[in-house]
């Protein structure tokens, strides 16, 4: 009878500790921000300046950033809850956020960061894994887990993130989102905490191309100039063969939209690995213990002399403060920071040369007007929990394809390609040193087409009858017009640019693509749609507005105001176009 008892309550036991597991399950996956905010805030832009300046360029903008940037009384944690104890408040906010900021988008929170922006999972033991809403069950990538997972779940229009050896990039491509990863230097560092001053990068998260190309415009105070097309595309085979998707999965794709964009000339395939070896003579030559396995292609040996950079580097950052304060630190994290005290200044310098010379080589291969393609990253998002997150060959495995940008300080764009045995694909576009404006214009010409090449891949195969070009540029056009209501613009644009090649003489085509144009705030592209409307159609009133509204936000007021009173001989009572014309009188009176 006592034995019987005994099983009762063993069995009420485990039924209540089963209870509050699945309680503490079910609390973690409602939270309401998916875990990706550690503190709420709000900075606001300026106010607008009065017409006819234009409006900011990012009005209407929200974004976050992740725990590494500094903002003016508030304590930068550095995914570390002993950092935060031991560091004050920061007495200014750094010049990125702050450009941001000026510019018109309003910046709402902290995001988690993995513990001491070093691990490249995205789990945090201080501030638990935020969930990739891409695939809940997978990780999210590091180190700027927070800030991914927020654009991905349409939390924030766009978020900053750093970048030292693929911490915006893999995130980006585990939650299936647009991530950017400047030319090294060309964004400030002022006032974000250093991981390895070497291959830091501040990077960008969005789901929406022409929100990273407006981001980009601001944070790389880049001038204008008028777009080029890619006539040097690359795609590096061996690249494609680390991945586990199948590479012609993702490189039909690619070669069908360039093909289309750009045609089959620009196209050319390239062993990576071969051309490294050729150009970056001292790679092969470098041999130091630190180097994980022998043997290995020279992408993957890459990826050991960043690791080595990154370890140094971040030692020499913050030692003293580890040793001092001995915090409590993720034992992921605690493996990525051996013993390198072996390493001379010479090994240093050995490092040092082969990143000199991997820039040489990239800038070499696409010169200015060169795109190189390569996966995101070689595998997919690990599952949750995985043991091999742990392993220090997951780290260098994770990073290997990120080593490439690191090391060269070259441009990359990070682009969602659709979904494989149901976990986000992603391909990398990336440009010279210093090519980031050409290297954001051709990604916001190709989103569409990449997509488009997604849609089509994922759809059976029809055996409905062909229908005529007519028809099939009227089907495009609804499309688009629904994706236009849904606020969908790019892929708005895409369709109308579909039905523009199925026929080339609808001027309503060419005045709904403006349309879409302006609501990206792409003026220049929107007055050109209009004036090929207008040069089809000299009646259509929209096309008149349209381009009245483009030129006058390009500042050319005179020509707006003519737009807008033909468009007035045309309809005497458009109530728009009476509006726009007066308030540009007002003006100039």
């Amino acid at each position: 009878m006592a034995s019987s008892s005994a099983n009762l309550w063993v069995l009420l036991g485990l039924g209540i500790a089963g209870i509050l597991i699945m309680t503490k399950k079910l609390k973690r996956t409602v939270k309401a921000d998916l875990g990706a905010f550690i503190e709420r805030l709000q900075l606001l832009p300026p106010p607008q300046p009065a017409p006819p300046k234009a409006p900011h360029p990012l009005t209407g903008l929200s974004f976050a950033v992740s725990d590494v940037f500094n903002i003016k009384g508030f304590v930068t944690g550095f995914g570390n809850p002993d950092w935060s104890r031991t560091h004050e408040a920061a007495p200014h906010t750094c010049p990125v956020v702050a450009a941001l900021v000026d510019g018109g988008a309003t910046c709402v929170g902290k995001t988690v960061v993995d513990d001491m922006a070093l691990g490249i999972s995205g789990e945090s033991k201080h501030y638990g894994s935020p969930t990739n809403p891409a695939s809940p069950a997978r990780v999210p990538g590091g180190a700027s887990s927070g800030a991914a997972v927020a654009v991905a779940a349409k939390l924030v229009d766009f978020s900053l993130g750093i970048d030292t050896d693929g911490g915006v990039r893999v995130p980006a491509g585990y939650c299936g989102i647009l991530g950017f990863r400047p030319s090294h230097g060309t964004v400030s560092l002022s006032g974000v905490i250093p991981v390895s001053g070497s291959l830091d990068a501040v990077g960008w998260f969005a789901k929406d191309p022409s929100v990273l190309r407006r981001v980009g415009h601001v944070l790389l105070q880049v001038p204008y100039a008028a777009q080029r097309n890619p006539r040097n595309i690359v795609i590096a085979d061996d690249c494609f063969q680390l991945s586990k998707v199948p590479a012609e999965h993702i490189t039909q794709m690619v070669v069908k939209s360039v093909e289309k964009l750009y045609g089959r000339q620009v196209l050319r395939r390239e062993n990576l690995g071969d051309y490294i070896n050729l150009n970056v003579p001292s790679l092969s030559a470098f041999n130091v213990k630190q180097l994980n396995g022998e043997g290995r292609s020279p992408i993957r040996l890459l990826a050991n002399v960043m690791q080595i950079l990154k370890r140094y580097e971040f030692k020499q950052n913050h030692d003293e403060w580890i040793n001092s304060v001995k915090p409590s630190l993720d034992p992921v994290i605690l493996a990525q920071i051996p013993d390198v005290s072996g390493l001379t200044d010479a090994d240093i310098e050995k490092c040092n040369t082969i990143r000199s010379e991997l820039r040489s080589a990239i800038n070499m291969l696409l010169k200015d007007d060169g795109i190189l393609v390569i996966p995101t990253s070689s595998d997919p998002p690990p599952k949750l929990g995985a043991k091999d997150v742990l392993s220090e060959e997951f780290l260098i495995r994770a990073s290997t394809l990120s080593s490439l940008g690191s090391m060269s300080g070259c441009c990359q764009v990070a682009v969602p390609l659709g979904v494989y045995e149901k976990c986000p694909v992603s391909l990398s576009l990336l440009a010279r040193h210093g090519g980031d404006r050409f290297l954001l214009d051709t990604l916001q010409t190709v989103y569409a087409s990449l997509q488009e090449q997604v849609d089509t891949a994922g759809k059976p195969k029809s055996s409905s009858k062909a229908v005529t070009q007519e028809t099939s540029a009227e089907m495009a056009k609804e499309k688009g017009n629904q994706a236009f209501k849904d606020k969908q613009w790019q892929r708005a644009i895409g369709f109308y640019t579909e039905a523009i090649k199925l026929n080339s003489s609808n001027a309503t085509y060419y005045s709904n693509r403006a349309a879409a144009y302006l609501e990206m705030r792409s003026f220049i592209q929107a007055e050109a749609d209009c004036t090929q409307a207008i040069d089809l159609d000299k009646k259509n009133v929209k096309a008149y507005l349209r381009r009245g509204t483009a030129r006058e936000m390009l500042g050319y007021c005179k020509e707006a105001m003519e737009d807008f009173r033909y468009a007035l001989v045309l309809e005497p009572n458009n109530r728009r176009a009476a509006q726009s014309l007066d308030r540009l009188k007002k003006l100039f009176q």
